[in-house]
C-alpha cells in the first residue's frame, strides 16, 4: 500500500552481533535518505546513537530525524510518508491505522526490567499533600494524558484497575502541558519515564508514589514501526535499519543500563543524548536526567508479544479500536527474535 495522505491519517485516528543477525547492505550501496520520527528522551537514544556514531550511514542509509510531542502523531507521519521509521508507544491510532493497512510494527524497544528504575507513578504536590501519597489512593482523582488511547491512558487504566479506582483523565495533547498542568495542579496524576520523574521530583515540582513495572511487569513500553508497504516490500532496507538500530540500543545498554562499558563510556553516553535531549540545559544540569533515564532497550530489538497483545486487548475492551483487529494486524513479526508469548 502506498503512504495514505496526511488529512486521511488524521482522519483515522479522530552490536556487531545484531549486524550479523539483520544483515548489511553491500560495500558502496548508495545511501537511502530516509526521515525517522523520534521523542526527545532518553528512551529514544537507540536511534541517536546510531545516528552520532555512524551505523545508520554503515548500514546504507542518510538519516534526518523528525521530533514529535507525542505517540499519535508519529503514527500520523508513518502512515502520510512523512516518516519512514519511527520508535514510540502503542496507540489507539496506531493500532487503527494498521488496522487500515497504512503501518506495521517491526520491532520492540524500551521495556520494563525488574531491577532497572523505570517509568514512575506521579502526583502533584497538592493531590499528595491532600493524601495522594499511593497509587491505592488514585480513586477520583484526575489524571493526565496527551491523548485518548495513548499509553499514558492505558498505563493509567491499567493501574487504576489494580487499585479498583476510577480516574478522571484529562487529554491534554503534549508531554508538555501535561508537566504544566501536574506542577501548577491542575491535574492529581501521571505516569511518565524516569529522565523525566526523578529530576523534577528532586526539584520539588512533584511526588513519586509508584513505579509502573510493580504493574506492569516486562511492559513492552516503546516499539519500532514503518510503513505496510515497507514492511512488505522493503524486507532488506528493514533488516539494515533494524541492525543499526540494534547496534545503538547495545552501545546504550552497555553503558548507562548494564554499565559493563567503563567509566569513560558512560560519560561519552550522556554527552552523545545530550545534543538531543535537554538542549535547553547545560551538561552538568542535563546529566542526571539523562541518567536517570536509563531504561533497558530490547537487545537486538526484540519484541515483547505478550505485552503487546495486552495492549491490544486493553485497547478493544475499552471500545477504542475495532474487535477485529488481531495481532497479525498490528505487527510484523519476522523480523525479530519475539519474546514473552
Amino acid at each position: 500500500m502506498s503512504a495514505i495522505s496526511r488529512r486521511r491519517a488524521l482522519g483515522i485516528i479522530g552490536t556487531t552481533a545484531a549486524a550479523s543477525l539483520f544483515g548489511m547492505p553491500a560495500i558502496g550501496q548508495a545511501r537511502t535518505k530516509i526521515n525517522v520520527g523520534a521523542l526527545r528522551f532518553t528512551s529514544h537514544a537507540a536511534s541517536f546513537v546510531a545516528f552520532e556514531r555512524g551505523y545508520f550511514e554503515e548500514a546504507g542509509f542518510d538519516v534526518e530525524f523528525k521530533f514529535f510531542q507525542a505517540a499519535q502523531p508519529m503514527a500520523v507521519a508513518i502512515a502520510s510518508g512523512d516518516a519512514d521509521y519511527a520508535v514510540t508507544a502503542i496507540s489507539g491510532g496506531l493500532i487503527s491505522l494498521a488496522e487500515k493497512g497504512a503501518i506495521k510494527v517491526i520491532g520492540g524497544a524500551l521495556s520494563e526490567e525488574s531491577g532497572i528504575y523505570g517509568q514512575q507513578i506521579l502526583a502533584s504536590n497538592a493531590a499528595y499533600d491532600a493524601g495522594l501519597t499511593s497509587p491505592a489512593q488514585l480513586d477520583g482523582h484526575s489524571f493526565g494524558i496527551t491523548q485518548a488511547g495513548s499509553s499514558f491512558h492505558y498505563m493509567g487504566s491499567k493501574i487504576a484497575s489494580a487499585e479498583s479506582a476510577k480516574l478522571k483523565f484529562k487529554p491534554l495533547q503534549k508531554t508538555g502541558a501535561i508537566i504544566g498542568a501536574i506542577k501548577s495542579g491542575q491535574i492529581d496524576a501521571w505516569t511518565i519515564v524516569p529522565h523525566i520523574a526523578k529530576p523534577l521530583a528532586d526539584a520539588g515540582a512533584w511526588k513519586i508514589i509508584g513505579s509502573v513495572a510493580d504493574y506492569l511487569p516486562d511492559y513492552q513500553v516503546t516499539t519500532l514501526f514503518t510503513s505496510a508497504s515497507n514492511a512488505r516490500d522493503k524486507a532488506e532496507q528493514n533488516k539494515a535499519f533494524l541492525a543499526a538500530f540494534a547496534r545503538g540500543a547495545a552501545d546504550f545498554n552497555a553503558a548507562l543500563v548494564d554499565k559493563t562499558a567503563g567509566t569513560a563510556a558512560h560519560d561519552d553516553m550522556v554527552r552523545l543524548i545530550h545534543k538531543y535531549v535537554y538542549t535547553d540545559k547545560d551538561y552538568e544540569q542535563a546529566a542526571p536526567g539523562i541518567i536517570n533515564g536509563a531504561m533497558r532497550i530490547n537487545e537486538g530489538a526484540a519484541m515483547n508479544l505478550a505485552s503487546i497483545k495486552d495492549q491490544l486487548d486493553w485497547f478493544k475492551s475499552e471500545g477504542l479500536v475495532k474487535d477485529s483487529i488481531d495481532i497479525d494486524t498490528v505487527v510484523d513479526s519476522s523480523y525479530v527474535r519475539i519474546i514473552g508469548q
